[in-house]
């Protein structure tokens, strides 16, 4: 794991409360695993979008698969905007995985694609922009 990486994982509790686990993590990628408990499944049975959405997004505290692809480079990183496309829903007991992918950076931003899924099945396909705030880096990420 690099050093950014690790930084932002062992300071962000949000994450590592909701069982998240940081598998991957390389120049523009990352790859997360959540396994779905009582305490995120709505009221029909299924895992609540927002907690999808939240291990693909950083927007929540900023630490889930996309904020690590962006913040791989080093400068601090958030997001400019986000999208998700829910295709299946997901149960108690099922394992998400979030693998990011960096589609292309230009100036300041970048463009990242998430896929969310149960083994290899697809549940959601997420797509986040980047933004490199000027001149800086987080102090405590090195």
């Amino acid at each position: 794991m690099t050093p950014v990486a690790e930084a932002m994982f062992t300071a962000d509790e949000a994450s590592r409360g909701l069982g998240v686990e940081l598998l991957e993590h390389g120049k523009g990628t990352a790859v997360l695993r959540m396994t779905v408990t009582p305490a995120v499944v709505n009221g029909h049975g299924m895992v609540h979008g927002g907690y999808v959405f939240l291990l693909a997004d950083p927007a929540c505290a900023c630490a889930y698969a996309y904020a690590y692809a962006c913040n791989s480079h080093g400068p601090v990183t958030v997001a400019a905007g986000a999208g998700i496309t829910f295709v299946a829903p997901a149960y108690e007991g099922d394992v998400l995985v979030a693998r990011a992918e960096e589609r292309t950076r230009y100036g300041r931003s970048g463009l990242y694609d998430v896929s969310v899924l149960r083994v290899d099945e697809v549940i959601a396909e997420f797509r986040g922009r980047s933004h490199c705030i000027r001149g800086t880096t987080s102090k405590e990420w090195g």
